[in-house]
């Protein structure tokens, strides 16, 4: 698959600061939180504009993560930061195993029944205990599909925008 110049994911936000030293506390969208760190340069997005930070780092502190980004050296700094989201280009993640896919590659995609009917494009997925699930959308109806490969997904071809299913068009 071809990736779209430019393309960028929401990877985490700037939640608050962390002492006095101009660490800032992050929430961390990547799994596990700590790959966040991995995937760099930041494009940080906020009302005030944009900024690309290169070199960040943290840890885990509690429940979330702490983090030290570059020329980022008191509080007030900090603070100016907060609320802030963290992009990264869609080519800094590493290709996906065969039969395993980023759901921010199958967002968008049109699904057609193996008869060929359009039930319409996935909105986004979603993570549940037993398997995770694509929300179709169409003009007129919303439909829960599991992602199950081979079961429910008979072929998934990101070049070609498209995910087969094998689904009952009325249900």
């Amino acid at each position: 698959m071809q990736e779209p110049a430019g393309r960028r994911l929401l990877v985490g936000r700037i939640v608050g600061v962390h002492g006095l030293a101009g660490e800032v506390k992050l929430e961390s969208f990547t799994e596990p939180r700590l790959q966040i760190f991995r995937y760099q340069p930041w494009l940080l997005k906020s009302a005030d504009g944009e900024q690309e930070i290169r070199g960040g780092r943290g840890r885990e502190q509690g429940k979330g993560l702490v983090a030290r980004l570059p020329e980022v050296e008191d509080r007030d700094a900090a603070a100016r930061l907060v609320g802030s989201e963290i992009w990264i280009s869609r080519g800094l993640l590493p290709r996906p195993k065969a039969g395993e896919f980023y759901w921010t590659d199958l967002e968008g995609l049109e699904v057609v029944t193996t008869q060929g009917v359009v039930l319409g494009r996935i909105s986004h997925l979603l993570a549940t205990g037993a398997n995770d699930v694509m929300v179709v959308r169409d003009a007129g109806r919303e439909r829960l599909l599991p992602f199950v490969l081979e079961d429910c997904i008979r072929q998934v071809d990101l070049d070609a925008g498209r995910v087969t299913v094998d689904w009952d068009p009325e249900f």
